[in-house]
């Protein structure tokens, strides 16, 4: 056995992308549409998508919150991972990019699932009821992500996760000087800090913060 890890390059990145779950029809239609839009490029890869749902389905999940929802395409991949009593609550900043995933929703195969929330998510999460939440996903503002956070542990109950998108800031976490690499650094920092946190980083996409609250 190796006593050291594997690096992942490229090649076998791509070879381990065709063992997992695929991206369907519907999810590849809504990034077209999304670029067509004029919507940003950086929804989560298929393979991260596969890897929430499966999380989510591990733990039993029921309720849902999202920190960013963009054109809806994480929101539909984790109400896949839920039952259909479950719930996946979305919080969205921008109307156009709410509005575009609302109608995305409603023509889904989970449409009984989702709420997309217009406003500022740190102020809605505020309104959330304590240890209410099974799961919160942060994939909007990397600035936000500390606070974010600070409102998600009061939200999950003892043994909900907490997940984070792009916390390998590109490749550049480690020692990049952007504003994305400091905010990230801040966040990973934070949640090591964190007494009743414990987590790791899964190589996936650009990188997932996966995290579990201990009490």
């Amino acid at each position: 056995m190796s006593k050291t890890s594997t690096p992942v390059d490229e090649r076998l990145f791509a070879y381990l992308a065709t063992k997992t779950i695929p991206e369907d029809d519907y999810l590849a239609g809504l990034r077209i549409a999304a670029a067509k839009a004029g919507l940003p490029e950086i929804h989560i890869a298929p393979e991260q998508a596969a890897y929430l749902q499966l999380q989510l389905r591990a733990i039993n999940a029921m309720n849902v919150v999202e920190v960013g929802t963009l054109g809806g395409y994480s929101a539909i991949a984790m109400a896949r991972g839920i039952p259909a009593a479950g719930r996946v609550v979305s919080l969205e900043l921008e109307r156009s990019h709410a509005e575009f995933a609302r109608e995305w929703v409603a023509k889904s195969d989970q449409a009984g699932k989702i709420e997309v929330r217009i406003g500022d998510a740190a102020k809605t999460m505020a309104d959330l009821p304590d240890d209410s939440i099974d799961a919160v996903f942060l994939d909007a503002n990397k600035s936000g992500y500390v606070t974010y956070m600070k409102h998600a542990l009061r939200l999950l109950r003892p043994g909900g996760i907490l997940l984070a998108d792009n916390v390998l800031a590109g490749g550049q976490v480690a020692d990049g000087d952007g504003e994305t690499e400091v905010a990230i650094r801040a966040f990973l920092d934070a949640a090591m800090a964190a007494p009743n946190l414990q987590s790791v980083i899964v190589p996936l996409g650009d990188g997932l913060f996966f995290g579990v609250k201990s009490d």
